[in-house]
């Protein structure tokens, strides 16, 4: 399309220059003609009053001499024989045939005559004895073309400029055209290869324009659809997963006999199905958006905190557990959907109903410090014996058995992405009550830095000290 829009302009571009220069340059050819014969006039116009006056040769030699062409040989004067007995006089040089001559002498009109060299131009004059004398001006080639040639080249140089800038204009028009027409098809095989944060500047002709933005609309139409999708199977997880743990927990207190390990075998079944479920939607989610998951979403943690400890508080006072909520009587708002903060703490509360004795205490603390908010779930359990591997355990949609305590570590990964994708992350270490202390570490302006000396800071205050990773 550029080149084509650079040729089509060429073609214009130059039609239109022959189409002015070449009957311009003729223009100029013919006024240097014209200029060239009528300065001959003038000079032959010269002998004129000589001429009317006498007819001697002395006195016409005199006359001849004393112009510019005559000095030059130039011009010549031809006086027809006055009188029975009379001569015909010439002074200066003929060039002139003697047809052309007694024809003008006839005539007595001016005529320009072919000589080799040049022109002549012959002009009658008349005598004071009555008679026609023909003055002859030779006119070079040289003088009729003074001046056409530098006049033509710089006719062909404004042509050539026109011609050159109309191509450069023509390209600057057809770039604006196929750039824009570029990175739309550019984003439209990204789009189709899973990069959802491709967008289109609007820019270009009013039609590309139009073209991007109903790109960019389609694109943020496919953003909200595929995250509804994984807010649906964010929801429907925890949904699954907050009865699945009621379910075991209610199947631990049957006792012994078939009819209760076939319960408690069926509960272990449909939860190792969910967990191969989520980890498959995991495995399927597209990791090549523009910005981090999460982005352009937020919430207040505190208010989701309260809502999941309002569900999980009823199943406690159930097992006879201790409950302690702090910091969340303030607003707080981190980068982080609702669904997906609701998920990661049922991920949390459900493995300390999963993996401590009933009757064991937990608590959850909510920190705002400035740049990040950390949200604090621990425990007074027997702890998790090797923190390194249960941070490790399923990441990266990793599938493999349970470990020694039946964990697959999808709750822990579900709770790690949640952190990350806000540039935080997870830690785990020893809680003051005994157990085990799950830190979620949710950036709200993603400086690794400050957040390492900050995380330094609380975990002195608090008197708790994580594993190095």
């Amino acid at each position: 399309m550029r080149w084509a829009l650079v040729k089509v302009c060429l073609a214009v571009t130059a039609m239109v220059v022959i189409a002015f220069a070449v009957p311009l340059g003729l223009v100029i050819k013919e006024m240097a003609r014209d200029r060239a014969f009528s300065d001959a006039e003038r000079q032959a116009a010269t002998i004129g009053p000589t001429l009317t006056v006498t007819t001697e040769r002395e006195e016409l030699t005199r006359a001849v001499l004393s112009t510019e062409p005559g000095g030059r040989g130039r011009l010549a004067v031809h006086v027809p024989a006055t009188g029975p007995g009379g001569s015909r006089l010439e002074i200066g040089t003929r060039r002139a045939a003697r047809e052309d001559l007694e024809a003008v002498g006839t005539s007595g009109r001016a005529s320009i005559a072919d000589v080799p060299g040049g022109s002549a131009l012959l002009q009658p004059t008349a005598l004071g004895s009555g008679g026609i004398a023909v003055v002859e001006v030779f006119v070079p080639e040289g003088a009729v073309t003074h001046g056409v040639g530098t006049a033509w080249l710089v006719l062909a140089g404004v042509g050539t400029a026109l011609v050159v800038g109309s191509v450069a204009v023509a390209d600057r028009l057809g770039v604006r055209m196929v750039e824009p027409a570029q990175r739309l098809a550019g984003a439209a095989q990204d789009l189709g290869e899973g990069r959802l944060g491709t967008r289109v500047p609007e820019e270009g002709p009013t039609e590309l324009r139009s073209a991007a933005a109903a790109f960019n609309s389609m694109a943020d139409q496919v953003v909200q659809l595929l995250a509804n999708e994984r807010e649906l199977a964010a929801d429907l997880s925890h949904r699954l997963r907050t009865p699945l743990t009621v379910l075991r927990l209610n199947a631990a207190s049957l006792g012994e006999g078939p009819a209760a390990e076939q319960t408690r075998a069926a509960v272990e079944q449909l939860e190792h199905e969910v967990d191969t479920i989520i980890r498959t939607a995991r495995e399927q989610r597209p990791q090549t958006q523009g910005g981090p998951p999460g982005a352009g979403a937020g919430c207040d943690v505190s208010e989701v905190v309260r809502e999941r400890m309002g569900f999980w508080s009823a199943l406690a006072e159930d097992e006879g557990r201790t409950v302690r909520l702090a910091g969340v009587d303030r607003t707080v708002r981190v980068p982080v959907a609702g669904p997906d903060l609701a998920a990661a703490l049922d991920a949390l509360l459900g493995n300390v109903f999963r993996h401590t004795p009933e009757g064991t205490a937990f608590a959850v603390d909510v920190h705002h410090s400035g740049d990040a908010v950390i949200v604090l779930v621990s425990d007074a359990g027997p702890g998790i014996p090797d923190p390194e591997s249960a941070l490790v355990r399923g990441a990266g949609g990793r599938t493999g058995g349970r470990d020694a305590v039946g964990s697959t570590g999808l709750g822990l990964d579900i709770v790690r992405r949640v952190a990350e994708s806000t540039g935080g992350d997870l830690r785990i270490g020893r809680s003051v009550l005994g157990g085990t202390e799950v830190r979620i570490w949710i950036g709200l302006d993603g400086g690794r830095a400050e957040r390492a000396r900050r995380g330094h800071r609380v975990g002195r205050r608090n008197g708790r000290r994580g594993p190095r990773r």
